[in-house]
């Protein structure tokens, strides 16, 4: 028996308005939550078009061959960005014409297994044995609205087809469970003298694992109190929301005590090291995660929440580099330190759903700049006063040697990256975002 996909409606209205308004061939994304038993999926977002695509006639999609596997890829990796904590991107749809419809099987297991490898390999987390690891690959057929749902195994390379219900469903996610908490930060993260170069953003990124893996092994408290595993999620919590009153989600409050570990094994030690420098983050995130309401456990909550304090963090970091690397490399080589802000978050909720998707922004860049990436992204309209953020002050301290202002390191900016800054269409994707993170955030890099 193959899984069983429970989607918003909103998700059908949009697939048939696109259907409607093109005759072209169109793949995009699909994104949700999986659990044991079944999948949610709460958006479709229709991969951006590229410049040159919208200058020629509609015949130029319908040679399957025209299908971007690169650009679909990228696009994923940025949306990957901009989903909290519960969130992943699920899968792929095409909407095709019916005499594609053999052929466009062979294009929808490439792009999940594409797009999958493109979003993972980014993660600071390891997926665990529980994780399912089955893909949707959607087809409608532009012709007979005819729907073809099947699932690969992205784990299994050699993975076949497997058949997948796909029903839809009202209010799906309008009263989905909401964890909330902010974390501390206070990361150190040598250099050491014997590298050859400084390489800020592998070493960060290698300093945020370490830190990951206490994030991991933290406990956390869910309004206040230690909870089995195993446990309901709502076990003796009273039904109130909070918040939005027109909103029927309901919020749970936490707190990660990193001090503490559930891994009685693991013990603290000490390393002595010669460093040329150093790398401090400092501060304060606001971490928000979603967890379906159909009796769900601690674990899967927790586990939602964890990933999201992660990733907003090394996303952060990673997109800074970016800007750095594009905007910044040269003119500050005599300069033991640089001061540099890390980008904050905002939030912005999906139509007729509980869940507010994110994004994030350096201080210079205005509000209609966060909608039209919205628009670019996710295909989101969002109005200004939907705009959720919280004020946040970041800032980071750069000493850096002259390696790392070489020319050469912009040859670390990979093709993605290129891509995305080149097509201006898609907009400033790269080194553009916002906040709704709490206190002050600091990054700041130290060289002997």
């Amino acid at each position: 028996m193959g899984r069983s996909y429970f989607v918003e409606e909103a998700v059908g209205q949009y697939l048939s308005e696109l259907n409607t308004h093109a005759k072209a061939l169109i793949t995009g994304l699909l994104v949700g939550q999986c659990s044991p038993q079944r999948d949610y999926v709460v958006l479709a977002i229709r991969t951006p078009p590229k410049e040159e695509e919208s200058k020629r006639n509609q015949n130029y999609h319908l040679e399957l061959s025209n299908v971007d596997e690169e650009w679909t890829t990228a696009h994923a990796s940025q949306v990957s960005r901009m989903l909290p904590g519960g969130l992943l991107v699920l899968g792929v749809f095409t909407i095709a014409a019916p005499e594609l419809t053999k052929e466009i099987q062979h294009v929808l297991r490439k792009l999940v297994f594409a797009v999958e490898h493109s979003v993972a390999r980014k993660r600071l987390w390891s997926s665990s044995e529980e994780d399912v690891s089955d893909r949707v690959a959607l087809h409608l057929c532009s012709a007979t609205k005819k729907i073809l749902c099947r699932t690969y195994d992205v784990q299994d390379p050699k993975s076949s087809a497997k058949p997948a219900d796909w029903k839809y469903q009202s209010g799906l996610s309008a009263s989905w469970l909401s964890l909330e908490c902010t974390i501390n930060a206070n990361i150190h993260i040598p250099l050491s003298a014997t590298l050859a170069s400084h390489d800020l953003e592998k070493n960060t990124k290698n300093g945020l694992t370490r830190w990951a893996k206490q994030i991991e092994e933290a406990v956390f408290l869910i309004n206040g109190q230690v909870k089995e595993e195993e446990a309901d999620l709502l076990e003796g919590q009273k039904k109130s929301t909070r918040g939005n009153a027109q909103s029927a989600v309901q919020i749970l409050d936490v707190r990660v005590l990193t001090q503490l570990s559930r891994n009685s094994n693991s013990r603290s030690t000490a390393t002595v090291q010669i460093c040329s420098g150093s790398i401090n983050l400092k501060g304060a995130l606001k971490c928000k995660a979603y967890i379906h309401n159909n009796k769900p456990k601690v674990k899967d909550a927790v586990k939602a929440l964890k990933r999201d304090i992660i990733n907003t963090l090394s996303d952060r970091c990673a997109i800074l580099f970016e800007d750095l690397l594009i905007n910044e490399t040269s003119g500050k080589k005599n300069s033991e330190s640089e001061y540099h802000n890390l980008p904050c978050r905002v939030f912005a909720p999906i139509v007729g759903s509980s869940v507010l998707l994110c994004d994030y922004k350096f201080g210079d860049e205005t509000v209609k700049e966060i909608q039209e990436r919205f628009l670019e992204m996710l295909d989101q309209a969002v109005q200004a006063e939907d705009l959720r953020t919280v004020e946040e002050m970041n800032a980071v301290e750069v000493s850096s040697p002259e390696e790392f202002q070489d020319d050469v390191q912009l040859k670390q900016l990979t093709k993605e990256k290129l891509l995305l800054k080149l097509h201006q269409n898609m907009g400033m994707v790269i080194a553009v975002v916002v906040a709704i993170s709490a206190a002050a955030f600091s990054f700041n890099y130290f060289s002997d």
